[in-house]
């Protein structure tokens, strides 16, 4: 995949354990914005690629990162081992409050499927800095003991024909005792494949970050 300008490959290392990640800088970022997905190669995908370089181009600095390592992504278990994905976000946020690049900026979340729970998670434990998350088509319902917690206003997309994750999200939604919005995008399903409905997304999340403390 071709990395824009702004990007750069960065090796997260906390004690023996590196997470790859992709840190887009655009000049003078306005905050930066962690990428949170469950599986092992969360920097590649094609969807959080695409809405980060949609914040990259509205003034976001991002992080795209794999919360697992390979090995660990074997297994498939981890991608629902919600703390386990908690912990690593924020070893990355600490790793972000040290960075020359980032230390001076506030954070912010965008979690897609299992990840979107882990971003609450960690929003909940150690909300210090963190300006808002946004879900998309997100399990925030893994989350389900720390969404009182939250803090950070949160805005939860999920697409129209996403039936299971609608409901699933609107129960989370009302667990949530933030500032918060749900949106649901017609004739999208789980992954927004459909034309136009990945657009609409990155135009929410954008909006929703400008708005909170930007």
């Amino acid at each position: 995949m071709t990395q824009s300008r702004y990007e750069r490959n960065v090796k997260i290392t906390l004690t023996e354990l590196v997470l790859e990640g992709i840190l887009g800088l655009p000049p003078d970022p306005r905050g930066v914005i962690v990428f949170a997905h469950g599986s092992g190669s969360g920097r590649l995908s094609p969807r959080n690629n695409f809405v980060a370089r949609h914040l990259q181009q509205n003034g976001f600095a991002t992080l795209l990162l794999d919360l697992l390592t390979p090995d660990e992504a074997e297994d498939r278990r981890n991608v629902f081992d919600i703390d386990l994905l908690a912990d690593r976000l924020l070893l990355t946020k600490s790793w972000l409050e040290q960075e020359p690049r980032t230390k001076k900026l506030g954070v912010g979340y965008f979690g897609a499927s299992t990840g979107a729970g882990a971003a609450l998670q960690a929003a909940a434990r150690k909300p210090s800095n963190i300006r808002a998350v946004v879900s998309r088509g997100g399990r925030p319902d893994l989350a389900e003991t720390y969404l009182p917690s939250v803090a950070a206003p949160t805005l939860l997309i999920v697409g129209g024909w996403d039936e299971p994750v609608i409901e699933m999200n609107r129960s989370a939604f009302e667990l949530l005792s933030c500032e918060k919005k749900l949106i649901i995008v017609p004739g999208a399903t789980h992954l927004f494949e459909e034309p136009g409905t990945l657009e609409q997304v990155a135009s929410h999340a954008c909006a929703w970050f400008l708005q909170h403390h930007y």
